[in-house]
């Protein structure tokens, strides 16, 4: 059996997590403003920004099943994984509002109406914000059961990601299948979940009964 961490190193692991998480986005953003991204700079960092708000999202829906599965228990872990997708996803929004459309509201509300992809991805990202306000210990006490039925909003958002993620690359490659089948898979997990864990606690009983 492995060790239990003290709450000390708990803590010290999460904000470990939230500070190798970030790393990518600091170092793409150092290259960028050195002139190292190529022609189009901010394109690539606002393409760059938007596979990490999935990846973070393909590891946050992966905590669940790991854990049914006995695979490992990165319970304590989710939290961070799930401000670091909504982290990737602001910053990703920023890039395009500020750097892209130079915070010309008029030309993102055309963007919105006339282009799908984007239309999903705004979506996306409103569900996510009340997820990441939310995503505190206060919270948790004060909606109570509520916190869980609200939280359940990352399904839809991931699946509106997968369409953006999707829709926005012209030319889908094997790195894009994997992430969409990746989402796709952990999405229809939780459509089968109930079962997974009935055959575990039937599992569990029978075990306890042979001893």
């Amino acid at each position: 059996m492995a060790a239990k961490l003290s709450p000390r190193a708990q803590s010290s692991l999460i904000w470990g997590l939230y500070v190798v998480g970030l790393l990518p986005a600091a170092w793409t953003f150092w290259l960028g403003a050195s002139g190292e991204l190529g022609a189009d700079p901010v394109k690539t960092f606002e393409r760059f920004l938007g596979l990490w708000t999935i990846r973070f999202l393909i590891l946050t829906l992966a905590v669940t099943p790991l854990r049914d599965l006995d695979l490992f228990n990165g319970l304590r872990y989710r939290r961070a994984l799930g401000l670091l997708a909504f982290y990737y996803a602001a910053m990703h929004l920023t890039t395009y509002w500020v750097l892209d459309q130079a915070l010309d509201l008029s030309a993102v509300w055309a963007d919105i109406v006339k282009r799908p992809f984007i239309t999903f991805g705004m979506m996306a990202f409103t569900l996510l914000v009340p997820l990441a306000v939310t995503s505190n210990a206060a919270s948790i006490r004060r909606l109570g059961s509520r916190w869980s039925t609200l939280h359940k909003l990352i399904y839809p958002a991931a699946a509106l990601g997968a369409l953006h993620y999707s829709m926005a690359t012209k030319v889908l490659g094997v790195e894009q299948y994997i992430h969409i089948g990746l989402l796709v898979l952990l999405l229809a997990y939780r459509l089968v979940r109930p079962r997974v864990m009935e055959a575990k606690k039937a599992r569990r009983k029978m075990a306890a009964v042979q001893r």
